[in-house]
């Protein structure tokens, strides 16, 4: 008895295998036997793709950008502010703020904070070891919550004329 059901399902397992070879061999698609498919509807064919305009090219020049990640930013006294670890954009894209890692020693004790990026000057950024200046002192920026993901951002300015970051809940 037992050897009988063996060979059916031995059977039933070469019958399954054989069919989905014929099928995989075959180039016209096999209906779907799971649900039936509606019959196709006469449609106007659909009209050629045009190709994709090309991408628009703009060339900065090596002296007129610089990246600002990981930039140090120093006080106008030229105090130590800590570095740019990130920039925070709206929703149009326009850069509002940049999230400053300050104070601390080899990341041990410092914190995030969150500065509007009209208190930063980049007077002088000509290479890498140059730093970005902040228009804040080292005890406005100790005073600044610590910025959280997530959570609520509480943007330092240095004018008071920011305007809040307006979020329609999705």
């Amino acid at each position: 008895m037992r050897a009988k059901r063996l060979l059916a399902s031995l059977a039933i397992l070469l019958s399954v295998l054989a069919t989905a070879a014929v099928r995989a061999a075959d180039d016209t698609p096999q209906p779907n036997t799971a649900s039936p498919a509606p019959p196709p509807q006469a449609t106007a064919p659909a009209a050629p793709k045009e190709p994709a305009p090309p991408a628009s090219v703009t060339i900065i020049g090596a002296r007129e950008a610089h990246g600002v990640l990981g930039r140090d930013v120093r006080s106008a006294a030229n105090e130590d502010m800590g570095h740019i670890v990130d920039v925070i954009v709206d929703r149009s894209g326009t850069v509002r703020a940049a999230v400053i890692d300050f104070g601390g020693f080899l990341g041990v004790g410092s914190r995030k904070i969150v500065v509007d990026w009209k208190a930063l000057r980049f007077g002088r950024v000509a290479d890498k070891s140059d730093a970005i200046t902040l228009e804040l002192t080292k005890d406005q920026v100790k005073a600044a919550p610590e910025y959280k993901e997530d959570s609520p951002i509480v943007v330092l300015g240095a004018s008071g004329s920011l305007q809040p970051l307006q979020f329609d809940e999705p």
